[in-house]
């Protein structure tokens, strides 16, 4: 059976869950927090999550856990055949984790956890932030999923990076990052209302005092 290494609060993590759980996988969750201690790094080279274990050993990096779901899996499809299409979802995927995610996450240490981050930090994240919603509208189709007609990694990636990015904007710049995007924010409603993402939801919710505490210990 697949093991699934990392903590429910974790947004990769849920990606990999969604992706199994949409799939019909059966898999075991193993409690996993990053660190550089030295059994950490032997699951997970850079010490991060998640990981996912399989007969030969791990699987690091979401992106590539979630092909290599895709690959050895049955289940519905969440990625094309056809090479173009396939490409288009995989572009979105990876346009959603660099120009929304990573700039709202330089950003989840004030809007979540009650710590400062420098202005000129996010000054520029805003920015990037901006700019990666824009560059969504343009390449996304939403129709009424993000890349078109059927759920796709994409819409995990848009799901779990998305309505953090939301809850950042919202937060610390007072914006509504969707507003002029009424087909994303229509299709962030229609994914919370799936029953698999409101299990992930409710399980992050039931560890989120046992993460707080963890993230105290680091401080």
């Amino acid at each position: 059976m697949l093991k699934l290494y990392g903590f429910a609060v974790s947004n990769y993590y849920n990606m990999v869950k969604l992706a199994l759980l949409e799939k019909g996988v059966a898999f075991e969750e193993v409690p996993f927090f990053p660190g550089s201690a030295p059994q950490t790094l032997t699951i997970s080279p850079r010490g991060k999550v998640p990981v996912l274990g399989v007969e030969q050993g791990f699987i690091n990096e979401t992106s590539v856990i979630l092909e290599y779901i895709e690959q050895t899996q049955s289940g519905p499809k969440l990625l094309p055949t056809d090479p173009f299409e396939r490409a288009q979802v995989l572009a979105l995927a990876k346009e959603i984790e660099l120009y929304i995610e990573l700039p709202a996450r330089a950003l989840y240490s004030e809007a979540f956890f009650g710590m400062t981050v420098p202005e000129a930090i996010k000054t520029k994240a805003r920015t990037e932030l901006l700019e990666g919603i824009a560059s969504l509208g343009r390449h996304g189709k939403f129709s009424p999923f993000v890349a078109g007609e059927t759920l796709s990694l994409a819409d995990i990636y848009f799901l779990y990076s998305v309505s953090l990015a939301c809850a950042v904007g919202h937060k610390l710049f007072g914006l509504d990052l969707l507003a002029d995007l009424p087909g994303a924010k229509a299709l962030l409603e229609q994914l919370e209302q799936n029953p698999h993402v409101q299990k992930i939801a409710a399980d992050k919710e039931a560890v989120m005092p046992q993460f707080l505490a963890w993230i105290s210990s680091k401080k």
